[in-house]
């Protein structure tokens, strides 16, 4: 049975090592790269463009040194400008609107709030529990039960101008008690 050997250079000792080196011959590169960068591209995206030449060069996987590091460098970093405009293209970020505090307010629960909800929910309760005996029928089988004004008045045996006046009267006593 044959077994296959490793060359050096497929090690991961060996990838590790070309790695760290390359780091290290990128890293003065790179404030040329974020001012080649921040020519061509918003100045939010620069940071990301960065980065991206940088992972780039890192996981570079071809064999030998590059003859033109710096050169290469940037065309590196013009093929990233160029991936992200096609990117934005097909995702149509031009058309996105931004996500602000403004457009989209997050209320805040505070305290005081909360006890005032509890209040009028409190008094609410009350509200229907003083409504009086056909009205709260009527009122908790259409609102809670979500049965149909022909469904109730036969449940009820009234007619259904008799279950429409029953919950107008239960919506106007409730309406007043809320406000109060």
């Amino acid at each position: 049975m044959l077994t296959a050997q490793p060359r050096w250079g497929s090690t991961s000792i060996g990838r590790d090592a070309r790695a760290r080196k390359r780091g290290e011959e990128i890293a003065p590169l790179l404030p040329v790269i974020r001012r080649f960068l921040a020519k061509r591209a918003a100045p939010d995206d620069v940071d990301d463009l960065v980065q991206d030449v940088a992972l780039r060069m890192q996981t570079r996987r071809a064999e030998g040194e590059i003859a033109n590091l710096q050169g290469y460098v940037f065309q590196v970093a013009q093929s990233v400008l160029t991936d992200r405009a096609r990117r934005d293209i097909v995702r149509q970020r031009s058309r996105h609107a931004p996500l602000e505090e403004t457009d989209h307010p997050v209320e805040g629960r505070s305290p005081e709030r909360v006890l005032m909800g509890k209040e009028r929910w409190s008094r609410l309760v009350a509200a229907v529990g003083d409504l009086p005996d056909r009205t709260r029928q009527a009122f908790v089988l259409h609102r809670f039960e979500e049965m149909s004004y022909a469904a109730i008045a036969r449940h009820m045996g009234i007619s259904v101008s008799a279950v429409e006046k029953h919950i107008m009267k239960a919506i106007r006593i409730l309406a007043a008690s809320a406000d109060a």
